[in-house]
């Protein structure tokens, strides 16, 4: 307030100054200090309403300085009206001329005094920040709002380390133009012109909603003149709030397979999920901890966040809780199995809909643990199912999985094993609580994922191995996915299973190959790849239905459904429990042997 105070005292003596060309008259002399005992502290109170003093004078922005002009203006003109309502017989009011003058000095020289402020803070950055190396030139492509908002990010954070010399865009008629003072020079193929010296260190793609074939062709230009490349996150990580348009970070393969971004109906998830409260298991999962990301876009009325690993649950809880949803969430470390607790946990917290995303979903490792498998995957669907079903809850999704269809593995067995219990619950109508799954293929980023795994195999220098050069997989991006796992719940009627529409599938060898080369290798120059043969319960293509399964279209053309003929549900309960006898007396094979009991269509592999 002292700086304000001394801004404010020194403007209005130079108003006074001015408006007389610095010869104040004698009978206006004891009327400078009397008048500004007065009009300082009204000008210092609009300052305090508009909060100039709650903000911290170095960060001085657009916002501030549109509050300080209202807090000066709105103050002259309560002086003016007090100019004109009262008797001045004692010299109360300074001249008019004067008040208009000091709110124009005032404001501008307040202005100055907080620019100039943060300009020493700034110059301090660069010295204390960067140790007086030289900043990395980069080159952003994207001349948009994107790139506007990324360039002031690096004028503002010196400490980042790099100062943005060229614009790049695929857009003709921005070419030759300036953007923040910085010139578009045309597109980024410019780069490969043996007559254009570019002075680069590295390229930075500012386009949140590129195409991927456009991401690698921008990679590929990035490598080709020796640059490196970053990326502002996605337009899906972006309205998810989780990250701002300045979190930089390394091109990834989830970046080169990026489809057009999918249009969600939110109004009609709004519908499902506003005001009730929601439980999410498996919340620490990689699904399950973005379904709780989507969910609190909806405003449930709290949503309880279940799973067995308290470090896994406490990152995504940290991380709602950042987002401002502290109030909204609530983190409980239990097993699914548990009955006593779930019932207890229904019962006193009374949930509308439950989203059922805990399971272990490691293909190889779960061959040879079918018991663990069926205990979490098949008996855990069914013991929150049927609490569900007890408590009246409106909607149970649970997330099941392509490898369900005509399974070869332990994992897609036991999956399929709760879909058919789902349905036949179902379809008993002893129930309200309407009963869905959704299948869906790989997503990359996830826990299971192999680009992990060409990572660091890259990275050590190879090999990098692949099953099979014919293996085929879909792939989608995780909030893609979750985002068309809540749009198939609000259209759920009850009994269906949906399955998301994944594009097409791609080649793992492929996949590999463009892994290699975003890491700015060449394959069988830097990286070889090696075959290694199929694993147990591995297929060489995923499929989107069992055999007379008649997928329909639904209202949203990213999603399809169907209803199967269901088992009885006393059928079903019998085979079920005869599978869980003994259950860690009988080896890997024989509990297989049994999954086939029920499941005609499962190939297992058998040692």
């Amino acid at each position: 307030m002292a700086i304000y105070a001394f801004g404010l005292s020194a403007s209005f003596w130079l108003a006074w100054k001015l408006r007389f060309d610095f010869q104040v008259p004698n009978n206006y002399q004891s009327m400078v200090l009397f008048t500004a005992l007065w009009i300082i502290p009204i000008k210092l109170f609009f300052l305090a309403v508009l909060q100039q003093y709650s903000g911290l004078l170095s960060y001085f922005s657009i916002r501030d300085l549109i509050r300080l002009f209202a807090a000066m203006a709105f103050s002259s003109v309560i002086i003016i009206l007090l100019s004109w309502v009262i008797d001045d017989t004692a010299n109360f009011m300074p001249p008019r001329g004067v008040i208009l003058i000091d709110f124009v000095l005032s404001f501008m020289g307040l202005a100055s005094i907080r620019l100039g402020i943060r300009l020493n803070r700034e110059k301090a950055d660069d010295g204390a920040n960067i140790n007086q190396h030289r900043l990395e030139q980069v080159g952003i492509v994207g001349a948009g709002h994107s790139g506007a908002n990324l360039v002031k990010e690096l004028y503002i954070r010196k400490g980042l380390g790099m100062e943005p010399k060229y614009f790049f865009d695929d857009n003709p008629d921005k070419r030759k133009s300036h953007l923040h003072g910085i010139p578009i020079i045309g597109k980024p193929e410019i780069l490969l012109d043996p007559d254009f010296s570019c002075g680069l260190d590295k390229l930075i793609i500012a386009l949140p909603s590129i195409s991927g074939r456009r991401i690698k062709e921008v990679v590929n230009i990035a490598n080709k003149a020796g640059l490196t490349c970053e990326i502002v996150p996605s337009m899906e990580e972006l309205t998810t709030g989780r990250v701002k348009v300045s979190k930089l970070r390394r091109v990834q393969i989830q970046d080169l397979l990026r489809r057009n971004p999918v249009q969600l109906q939110a109004e009609n998830i709004k519908n499902l999920i506003n005001g009730n409260v929601v439980i999410v298991t498996g919340a620490g999962g990689s699904i399950g901890s973005e379904v709780c990301r989507q969910i609190v876009n909806y405003n449930p009325k709290r949503l309880l966040l279940v799973d067995q690993c308290e470090v896994q649950l406490f990152s995504i809880q940290q991380e709602l809780i950042e987002r401002g949803c502290g109030n909204t969430v609530l983190s409980l470390v239990v097993d699914v199995l548990d009955l006593d607790r779930m019932e207890s946990i229904f019962k006193r917290y009374k949930p509308n809909l439950v989203y059922h995303a805990a399971a272990h979903k490691h293909v190889s490792l779960m061959e040879y643990q079918p018991a663990e498998a069926f205990r979490n995957n098949t008996q855990g669907t069914i013991v929150m199912a049927e609490i569900a079903a007890r408590h009246a809850v409106d909607l149970f999704l649970f997330i099941s999985s392509d490898k369900a269809i005509n399974p070869t593995s332990v994992m897609g067995a036991s999956k399929r094993l709760a879909e058919i219990f789902l349905q036949s619950l179902h379809a008993a109508n002893n129930t309200s609580t309407k009963f869905m799954a959704v299948r869906f293929g790989n997503v990359l980023g996830s826990s299971g994922s192999v680009v992990p795994i060409f990572e660091k195999q890259i990275d050590e220098g190879g090999p990098v191995t692949v099953t099979h050069p014919e293996v085929t997989r879909y792939f989608m991006t995780i909030p893609e996915a979750v985002g068309l796992i809540l749009q198939a719940a609000s259209q759920a009627k009850g009994g269906e299973i949906f399955v998301l529409d994944m594009g097409h599938p791609i080649k793992i060898i492929d996949l590999a190959q463009q892994l290699i080369e975003l890491h700015g290798h060449k394959l069988g120059t830097d990286i070889e790849i090696e075959y290694t043969g199929l694993k147990p319960g591995e297929k060489l293509f995923e499929e989107i239905s069992h055999k007379g399964e008649n997928l329909k279209k639904t209202d949203h053309p990213k999603i399809l459904r169907f209803v199967s003929e269901p088992v009885e549900i006393a059928d079903i309960r019998k085979q079920i429990q005869e599978i869980g006898e003994n259950l860690h007396h009988l080896e890997p094979d024989q509990i297989k042997l049994k999954f086939k009991k029920v499941i005609p269509e499962y190939q297992p592999f058998l040692t």
